[in-house]
């Protein structure tokens, strides 16, 4: 089975690749990556010394993938992922909507001329920020969290509303979604939309605006800076957080199923109301673990920011039987074993 994965030196391609050959025999992965996130070029290599055929091109080019030979399977694991882009003169949105959506025609073009899969990974900002905003919340020690007898007390499921704003980001990968399950329907081909809460792990480029825990631990490891911005300065806002190997074994179950299985085409994968974790509590962690260190405050929010985000999973337990292995204190402790061990991570991702 050949697999191609776009995106694939970014931290979830890589680590998908890596468990793809981990659970799967008689795999061909080929990834495409143009190595424009600093820190990318990291993962090169050591792909390719696991046998993964990895070429350097830039997927905003439409003629990228028109020489490609024929795949069973196309992963989209590339994307701006930041919720502030295409919000500067450094990020404009042209060039967001070029990455996160025009770049996803030739792959759909690629797998409709192929009959391949297609699995998008996409993110929980597809889901309404002003009806994200308007859920009740309680202070609960320090973490926010659903009132009692919220219907969120789970996460948010499928079903909640996708009515923006939901950002320029969020917007570029709820249009890509809609394409992707449009063409499969007009093409015939499967279309799998895995929608993504906080992913973390080891080798993660984290920034303040992306891959949160990462950033945090790797910045408290150093013993760089580190801010609450707000909701008051306080560090109460909370999220999911999920281990990107931790998709392989549902993203396996979707592509065997093929066009016959009769399960819902778009899911919430993440780590849950179990993972759920606070800024606050996440510097509890790194205090206990890697010695003390201080945070300043500042209460000004940011565009587009969320007091509590948690995806409710549920929807692929009961369809797949899936459900994440790894806790949320096994994923923070591979970050913090990698920050000791890698000292000059930051730099190196731009963080």
């Amino acid at each position: 089975m050949r697999v191609l994965i776009t995106g694939i030196c970014g931290f979830a391609g890589a680590a998908i690749a890596r468990t793809l050959l981990e659970h799967r025999d008689g795999l061909q992965i080929v990834g495409i990556d143009n190595l424009s996130r600093r820190g990318a070029q990291n993962n090169l290599e050591p792909l390719r010394a696991l046998g993964c055929e990895v070429l350097i091109e830039d997927l905003r080019d439409p003629t990228a993938l028109e020489l490609q030979p024929k795949a069973d399977w196309l992963i989209d694991a590339a994307a701006d992922p930041s919720v502030l882009a295409g919000l500067s003169g450094s990020s404009p949105a042209t060039e967001l909507l070029r990455t996160n959506l025009f770049s996803t025609v030739p792959m759909l073009e690629f797998c409709r001329k192929h009959g391949a899969a297609f699995t998008l990974l996409s993110t929980s900002r597809v889901y309404s920020i002003k009806a994200l905003l308007e859920i009740p919340l309680t202070l609960h020690e320090t973490a926010l969290q659903p009132a009692a007898g919220s219907p969120f007390e789970e996460g948010v499921a499928e079903s909640f509303s996708c009515q923006p704003p939901l950002s320029l980001y969020g917007a570029s990968k709820f249009c890509a979604e809609t394409l992707a399950l449009e063409y499969g329907s007009a093409f015939d081909f499967p279309v799998w939309v895995n929608r993504c809460g906080v992913l973390a792990g080891a080798g993660q480029f984290g920034k303040a605006d992306q891959g949160i825990f990462s950033f945090w631990i790797h910045r408290w490891a150093a013993k760089r800076p580190l801010k609450y911005i707000g909701f008051g300065g306080l560090g109460h806002q909370v999220r999911d957080c999920l281990h990107p190997a931790d998709l392989v074994p549902v993203l396996l179950q979707q592509f065997d199923a093929g066009l016959a299985a009769d399960k819902p085409n778009v899911v919430n994968l993440s780590g849950g109301i179990d993972s759920a974790t606070s800024l606050r509590q996440l510097s509890d962690w790194c205090a206990s673990r890697l010695g003390q260190h201080s945070v300043a405050t500042d209460g000004e929010d940011r565009p587009f920011d969320l007091p509590w985000m948690v995806l409710d999973s549920r929807l692929a337990q009961s369809e797949w039987s899936w459900c994440p292995k790894r806790p949320v204190t096994a994923i923070f402790e591979e970050i913090a074993t990698h920050a000791e061990t890698h000292p000059g991570w930051l730099d190196l991702c731009g963080a």
